[in-house]
């Protein structure tokens, strides 16, 4: 499984024989491989305009492209905040709420990025074939598809350690720009034209396998929760910066605490672990049906539900499981 960005190929072709030799190497003889290009057909073809592009077909000949367009930038900010000021209306009738819903796109965002991420997984998991994921810069749509991928595929991302593991190196060294990307909530009536929730939007898939494989992770949701409010607003510099050169140079290490060594505290530690946890060794293929893609209610309507009686259900749980 590889990522990168798009290939500068621009409105004249131009070729990079390092790069095709690079992509060939990777190949073994008689090897094919899958581009996985998480801009539409038509989008890859309109970012040659500035200097972008796609892989031709006549310089990478054992590579077949894919394209799975995933929305970024304004359009999913816009969803996020269409489902954000539904779900904060008071007294909505059961047909206003559902229109709601269904007019914010989210779920189909949510459904879009797990069906890519599922079709990158069989590709290297029935395939046995090598992905490569990219789209435009490789910080956003190809960050959640590859980190989403190794989830469905490694047990050992399903674990605690694990999965911040891979956050560190898919989300954080990877470059994704928490800075530019997390600015604002969605309540807020400012717009900047680089906020998007990509962030968001992987915690909520992330919530979605969890729901579909209850035993799986051995984390439960009240991470993925943690993990949104540090990344919008935290006491710690994990989140800080757009990028790794962004950090070395405002010193983050060495003048910030890490949010994962807090987390890994025993006292902490404990909170954020599922008590049905069962090392489960295969690969979680979660439904991507639309009705088997579920609203977050616990961060959605975090704000709105009572919560004591699930916590003291969860609390129960944990109080099992341990005298077991």
């Amino acid at each position: 499984l590889l990522r990168s960005s798009q290939p500068l190929t621009g409105p004249n072709r131009r070729r990079c024989r390092e790069d095709e030799q690079l992509l060939g190497t990777i190949l073994g003889e008689g090897e094919r491989g899958f581009v996985l290009d998480t801009r539409s057909a038509q989008a890859a073809k309109q970012a040659r305009i500035s200097g972008g592009g796609t892989e031709p077909k006549s310089c990478y000949p054992r590579w077949r492209r894919l394209h799975r367009a995933l929305e970024r930038g304004r359009p999913l900010q816009d969803s996020f905040s269409r489902l954000a000021e539904a779900c904060a209306e008071p007294a909505l009738s059961v047909e206003r709420w559902l229109g709601r819903l269904d007019g914010s796109r989210w779920l189909s965002h949510v459904k879009a990025a797990l069906s890519t991420a599922c079709l990158a997984a069989q590709c290297l998991d029935r395939e046995g074939c090598t992905v490569l994921v990219h789209g435009a810069e490789g910080t956003d749509s190809t960050l959640l598809v590859t980190a989403l991928a190794q989830l469905i595929l490694d047990p050992a991302c399903r674990t605690l350690e694990g999965f911040q593991g891979l956050l560190e190196r898919e989300w954080i060294q990877a470059g994704h720009p928490f800075q530019l990307r997390c600015a604002r909530s969605a309540s807020s009536h400012a717009r900047g034209k680089q906020e998007a929730p990509l962030f968001l939007l992987f915690l909520d898939c992330v919530w979605q396998l969890s729901r579909q494989f209850p035993f799986s992770l051995e984390f439960g949701e009240q991470l993925l929760l943690t993990l949104f409010d540090n990344a919008y607003a935290s006491a710690y510099g994990t989140f800080l910066c757009n990028n790794e050169r962004e950090r070395s140079l405002c010193k983050v290490k060495e003048s910030t605490h890490s949010l994962w060594a807090w987390l890994n505290q025993p006292e902490e530690r404990h909170k954020y672990l599922n008590p049905l946890y069962s090392h489960n060794p295969l690969v979680i293929w979660p439904s991507v049906e639309p009705q088997s893609i579920q609203l977050w209610q616990g961060f959605f309507l975090r704000w709105i539900r009572p919560s004591q009686h699930l916590e003291e259900a969860w609390g129960e749980i944990r109080r099992l499981v341990q005298g077991n």
